[in-house]
């Protein structure tokens, strides 16, 4: 990386202290208020309403008012249907807003919808497909191993091949004008040509010519809500996977329509719309790589690189459209490509995953090193038209490890008399909690990192009194940091911490009690995340999703490149805002808690 090499001559690196827990959303709502998680009050990814008991995206949220007015089958949708930000504390691009300067963020994560700014700004990760979510895909395939389902992040269809066509419908938004609140579908044609492997896609008035192997461009989709008043606009690309001997096709997520976009995505309001009409359309959920179809098996390992080759052939040339735009001010550019392939593709580069292979790292352990070298040239870019007044800095929000074992902590919190069941016969059949009796539950793990008391005055049937709380947390902390994997002996948590103990600010009551941090190598497993219970409470993680960062925080460190010396030995995330408005001469507000490390 010898952009990197030059940025650091010039000034400096550091490790850069990320997050606890050393989540995304955490950290990058760290970097933008400049405090802790008990100042802007984004913990984990998944938060959950103590008086439902029921969990939600951390990051967005959208909170209604009032019933509907009902009117036969269609209804008008309360008030205040709109997704809300649940970032609190500082944003600091609107304190360089207020000092006079340009300004420009771009697809920076925790930010939808985007805060109320003067500010140019493009919202990122948390921004949701079609469908509400992280980014549902649709996978049509005749064959017979197949059945019609559900899986995480997306939907296999089984389709009868009939005369050389396929017919079948791909679903969005629920549509909220209904009573029945059902998603909106609109019709897919395939036509199979006879003879050679190539296939024609049609979808309402657009079709598309593909060979086997071949992605389409985008195509567009609008999905209707009440007949010929109201509809919504989104956006796909599909992948023809199979045309002779077999059928498969790949639908991408319905991504928001950026020259249309129903939901907020920009500041000022129109600018993806500019960008649109500039560029052509282009990804706007905020987790763009598609790697729910690896793990699915829907897509290779040689076609998931193809889709994330896409994504970051697109974000160079938005990146080089910013580049062209800015003069003088603040630029913030984000690529989301080492994250989410690091995610999927560790495995390549480690032997002792569950999942590394010989096969697997001589045909894809050149991946992530290959998009290393994409991002130093893009460094090297911004060196090349930097001046000696311009401040340069690289940074990223966390480091990577291997994900190789995963623990069912509420597994393991009912078979040690904290969560007591219902029924025993669900065990490891059912998540959310649902055979939970909460009357004998103590404690429950929730969302990645997060393990909550249920305590009474908070949570709907709290148990745990605040007097109790203390001796029970003690307890937990003690007793975690002693489990070990059966097979290793490596112990699977290396510390837990009390929440009031490392975070402040005024949203620490809103936090999870305890903060648990994995060992390196263990993380939460899948069940936990959702309030699961599987009959084993260690066991290897066999999903593509190879590595990981929300451990503990010291195995994970971010890195910042900086052409200037900073003057701090351990610089932290929350540093960065108060640093970077000290460049422009603007003052931090008091309820920033980092500090000016250049």
């Amino acid at each position: 990386m010898p952009n990197c090499q030059r940025l650091i001559s010039r000034g400096g690196f550091r490790r850069l202290q990320t997050s606890d827990p050393p989540q995304s959303p955490v950290a990058w709502s760290n970097f933008i208020s400049g405090t802790n998680p008990g100042g802007h009050g984004i913990f984990d990814f998944i938060a959950r309403d103590p008086e439902t008991m029921l969990p939600y995206q951390s990051t967005a949220r959208v909170e209604e008012t009032g019933e509907p007015f009902r009117l036969g089958k269609w209804q008008i949708p309360p008030a205040g249907g709109q997704p809300q930000n649940q970032r609190k504390g500082p944003t600091f691009w609107n304190d360089l807003v207020q000092a006079g300067i340009q300004t420009t963020v771009f697809r920076v994560p925790a930010n939808f919808p985007p805060s109320d700014s003067e500010a140019t700004t493009v919202s990122g990760m948390g921004t949701p497909d079609l469908q509400g979510g992280y980014g549902i895909f649709t996978y049509l395939t005749d064959d017979a191993r197949q059945w019609t389902r559900d899986v995480s992040g997306g939907h296999i269809e089984r389709v009868d091949v009939d005369n050389h066509i396929v017919e079948a419908r791909l679903f969005g938004p629920v549509n909220s004008f209904t009573a029945e609140q059902a998603r909106v579908s609109v019709p897919l044609t395939v036509y199979l040509d006879p003879e050679e492997p190539v296939a024609r896609v049609v979808i309402q008035e657009t079709a598309v010519l593909l060979k086997e192997g071949e992605w389409s461009e985008w195509l567009p989709v609008r999905f209707p809500l009440i007949p010929g008043a109201a509809s919504v606009s989104g956006i796909c690309r599909v992948y023809l996977k199979q045309a002779r001997d077999g059928f498969a096709l790949y639908v991408s997520p319905f991504n928001i329509d950026p020259s249309d976009p129903s939901l907020p995505l920009s500041t000022p309001p129109d600018y993806v719309q500019r960008l649109a009409r500039e560029h052509g359309y282009f990804y706007t959920q905020g987790m763009i790589e598609d790697t729910h179809a690896l793990s699915a098996g829907v897509l290779s390992e040689a076609e998931y690189r193809q889709q994330a080759t896409f994504v970051i052939d697109e974000r160079m040339r938005f990146f080089e459209h910013e580049l062209a735009r800015f003069d003088d001010g603040f630029l913030f550019f984000y690529f989301s490509s080492l994250d989410l392939s690091s995610h999927v593709f560790w495995r390549t580069l480690d032997p002792g995953h569950p999942l590394y292979s010989e096969r697997l790292a001589q045909q894809h352990a050149d991946f992530i090193p290959q998009l290393y070298a994409r991002i130093d040239t893009a460094v090297g870019r911004v060196l090349e038209l930097a001046d000696e007044q311009t401040v340069v800095m690289v940074m990223s929000d966390h480091g990577f490890t291997s994900f190789r074992r995963q623990f069912n902590l509420n597994s393991w919190l009912m078979d040690n008399g904290y969560v007591r069941q219902r029924r025993n016969a669900a065990r490891g059949a059912s998540s959310y909690f649902q055979d939970v009796e909460w009357a004998g539950t103590r404690a429950y793990g929730l969302g990645i990192n997060g393990l909550y008391l249920n305590l009474q005055g908070r949570e709907r049937d709290g148990g745990i009194s605040p007097e109790d709380a203390p001796r029970i947390e003690k307890e937990l902390i003690t007793r975690l940091k002693e489990v070990r994997d059966p097979e290793s002996g490596e112990r699977v948590v290396s510390n837990v911490f009390r929440s009031r103990d490392i975070y402040t600010g005024p949203y620490v009551a809103e936090s999870p009690d305890l903060i648990v941090a994995y060992n390196d190598n263990f993380r939460a497993s899948w069940d936990t995340v959702l309030g699961g219970f599987p009959r084993e409470h260690v066991l290897d993680n066999s999903d593509a999703w190879s590595g990981d960062h929300c451990i503990d925080s010291r195995f994970v460190p971010g890195v910042l490149l900086c052409n200037r010396p900073v003057r701090v030995a351990t610089p932290r995330l929350q540093d960065l805002a108060p640093t970077i408005l000290a460049q422009f001469g603007a003052a931090a507000p008091p309820e920033m808690t980092g500090v000016n490390i250049l």
